[in-house]
């Protein structure tokens, strides 16, 4: 009998750039392959370029579902020959935020940069806030999010990050590993606001839209 997974599909934030290293390459391409063999679909930038190639590649081949969510003016930068899946075309970047997260039941970072670093900061903020219950998860490629770590430990040890808000980020050097600490994650927020105000007023969701399993 198959198992029912925990989660249905899963945002992960990453590069349109593939990196310097292979091992960045290699994780995406291995997560992609842990979401196929957990039956989990993937939710993504839409990209088809860099680690977002990769890993929505990864996972159409393995007979997943996948929605690419892309503001119109990046579809010509990001996008190169066919797409994967289904394409979601946004208006601008607080839109296509709005949008994965919605789609979502957690969020996986890989190696990235601004973009990657914003996306994730934002959903972690969200769940801080009380917005969603969803994990968050760093796929820590060969400590490529150690200083980050090492920054947020010490907002914590100053001051501006409560060791509760601390425990929202989920970290792990593998795909394995990580899905598996996501899907133990149990929520311990401080919520500042109802999920419903929350949904209509900043994030742009229908009071029907759900945000949090």
């Amino acid at each position: 009998m198959e198992i029912e997974p925990k989660f249905k599909r899963i945002c992960v934030f990453c590069g349109s750039s593939a990196g310097n290293k292979t091992s960045y390459r290699d994780a995406a391409i291995e997560l992609g392959a842990e979401l196929v063999s957990r039956n989990i679909d993937l939710v993504y930038g839409g990209g088809s370029i860099g680690l977002m190639g990769l890993i929505s590649q990864a996972v159409y081949n393995g007979g997943r579902h996948v929605i690419g969510v892309i503001p119109k003016t990046l579809m010509p930068k990001e996008i190169t020959g066919e797409t994967v899946g289904e394409v979601k075309a946004v208006a601008d970047m607080h839109q296509r935020k709005a949008e994965m997260a919605k789609h979502s039941d957690a969020f996986i970072a890989l190696p990235g940069g601004y973009g990657t670093l914003e996306e994730l900061l934002e959903v972690i903020t969200w769940a801080q806030l009380g917005i969603h219950d969803k994990p968050v998860g760093l796929l820590n490629v060969e400590g490529y999010y150690n200083s980050l770590l090492s920054f947020i430990d010490n907002a914590v040890e100053e001051g501006f990050i409560s060791p509760t808000a601390r425990h929202i980020i989920v970290s792990a050097p593998s795909a394995k590993d990580l899905v598996k600490k996501l899907e133990e994650y149990v929520p311990r927020h401080e919520k500042v606001a109802s999920k419903k105000s929350w949904e209509i007023e900043q994030i742009g969701l229908s009071p029907t839209c759900e945000i949090s399993r």
